[in-house]
């Protein structure tokens, strides 16, 4: 699905590069977490992959091809939701339609069974600050995947979720993923949520090097596996190797 090879990328004036010959594979289906501290490039990274930025050395491939304009080519959610507070659930669910010049009344019907699907169904015809935070994720991750990207790259999207709303989205998304049927490049500086969702990890050093986890539970998961020796043994191992990069 995303094949990068020797990627180095430096900001303009920086005699250092915040990647240098960095590789690396995201196969179609995995659920991939990407950590690192402040300033180790993630969202640099994500900017690099959607073509938002170009790297200096090196190919980033989507669906084994080398476009020459990858804006576009992804699926990409932010940390803030950035519905539009005009326009109701479906409205904003619809906005990549739109953009796209689609047959909106020819996707109805298939847009209600994903705002089914979602638990949004109820409140189509509601608007964004009528909605509770966790809501307002669903709408703004469904309103993604209308992209009809099969690459998703989302930024932090429970970052500023409290606690219990973001266990609740987890429960969530894990009952959902075995009927999404697509890639994810999920960014977030909560090692629990990376464990509990991913297939791997990839841990960006500081001095741009990278290093990859395998997470070896099985799907499909509950949340409450986070309780279990596997998953605490799994988050002392993550701990140790981000120590190490200090």
């Amino acid at each position: 699905m995303l094949s990068i090879e020797n990627l180095t990328y430096a900001f303009d004036g920086n005699a250092r590069p915040i990647f240098q010959k960095v590789s690396m594979a995201v196969k179609a289906g995995e659920f991939v977490s990407v950590i690192g501290e402040s300033g180790s490039g993630k969202s640099t990274l994500f900017k690099l992959i959607t073509g938002l930025l170009e790297p200096h050395t090196g190919e980033i491939r989507i669906h084994g091809a080398h476009p020459g304009n990858r804006l576009g080519n992804v699926g990409y959610m932010p940390q803030k939701d950035l519905l539009l507070p005009w326009r109701t659930v479906i409205e904003n669910v619809i906005l990549p339609l739109e953009v796209t010049k689609e047959n909106r009344q020819r996707k109805i019907p298939e847009i209600h069974e994903w705002l089914a699907r979602f638990g949004l169904a109820d409140v189509e015809h509601a608007y964004p600050d009528e909605l509770s935070g966790g809501m307002r994720q669903r709408v703004a991750f469904l309103r993604t995947i209308m992209t009809g990207k099969d690459l998703l790259l989302l930024d932090e999207p429970f970052g500023a979720l409290d606690s219990l709303t973001k266990r609740n989205m987890h429960s969530w998304l894990l009952g959902l993923w075995g009927n999404l049927q697509k890639t994810v490049l999920f960014i977030t500086h909560d090692l629990e949520e990376a464990i509990l969702l991913s297939d791997r990890i990839i841990l960006l050093g500081k001095s741009g090097t990278i290093k990859e986890i395998k997470v070896n539970l099985p799907r499909p998961r509950d949340a409450e596996i986070i309780y279990q020796s596997e998953f605490i043994v799994m988050r002392k191992e993550l701990e140790r190797l981000i120590q190490d990069e200090n």
